[in-house]
């Protein structure tokens, strides 16, 4: 684990930090020396991230699809912790559907996890990032740049969250605030191992985006989901930034 002090009082939003590479980040930017407010739905795997980390770790909980919700995360960590330097928008779950079968509740659902709670996290964080000059960094998926068989709604959503991305990037471009993105192939989480496919499914269409090199470590990720939140990206401003071990190269 790395250890450069880089993030020494800094304040860093992390959801989806129960587990995967939620937890990555948060045991990689505490470590680093941010004040982390790690949030998710799973009170005790929370806690336990939090005694797994060398540092400074405060945790709460949050569902993403709730608007309110979101407001008030960001308020708790600033009152928490003073300030507000790093958001870092990892939320999100993939499910395979076959289109035709996708319910609207369903799909409304999967645009606000993987989507909807980006928006609003951003918007609640983004008054106190103006006063630190901090940034976001948005975690998108693969998906978000290629199509994914049975994954309509995820695919519309995590493109959605490239596009929030650019258009954030954009609107602050005249601001010290810098938004970035990143992009992962597949990765060695709880959730690869627990998820469930469609009955009769092609498996050579979902084995496209599977990573020529297997599965990713989820720490090989936090890395760079830690450069771009780090100074040493201050020039890295609207970037969609792949790692996916080289699927999309071929």
């Amino acid at each position: 684990m790395s250890t450069t002090n880089r993030f020494a009082g800094k304040v860093a939003l992390i959801t989806g930090a129960s587990s995967g590479l939620g937890a990555a980040c948060v045991r990689l930017l505490a470590a680093d020396g941010a004040q982390v407010y790690a949030v998710g739905r799973d009170a005790v795997r929370l806690a336990e991230v939090a005694a797994s980390t060398t540092g400074q770790v405060a945790t709460g909980l949050l569902d993403v699809t709730d608007p309110e919700a979101c407001r008030a995360t960001v308020a708790a960590c600033v009152e928490r912790f003073g300030r507000l330097d790093i958001l870092v928008n990892n939320a999100g779950r993939h499910d395979f559907r076959r289109t035709p079968e996708v319910t609207d509740e369903q799909w409304h659902h999967d645009l606000a996890v993987n989507l909807s709670g980006t928006f609003f996290l951003s918007q609640a964080a983004l008054p106190h990032l103006l006063e630190t000059d901090g940034n976001i960094v948005n975690v998108a998926s693969v998906a978000g740049v290629i199509g994914e068989a049975y994954s309509a709604a995820y695919s519309a959503a995590k493109h959605g969250v490239v596009g929030l991305t650019k258009a954030l990037a954009v609107e602050y471009a005249q601001t010290r605030v810098r938004v970035n993105c990143v992009c992962p192939g597949g990765m060695d989480t709880p959730q690869a191992h627990t998820i469930e496919f469609p009955e009769d499914a092609d498996f050579d269409l979902i084995l496209r985006v599977a990573a020529l090199r297997g599965l990713m470590p989820a720490d090989a990720v936090a890395q760079t989901v830690a450069f771009l939140a780090s100074d040493a990206a201050s020039a890295v401003h609207g970037a969609i930034q792949v790692v996916d071990a080289g699927h999309t190269a071929g």
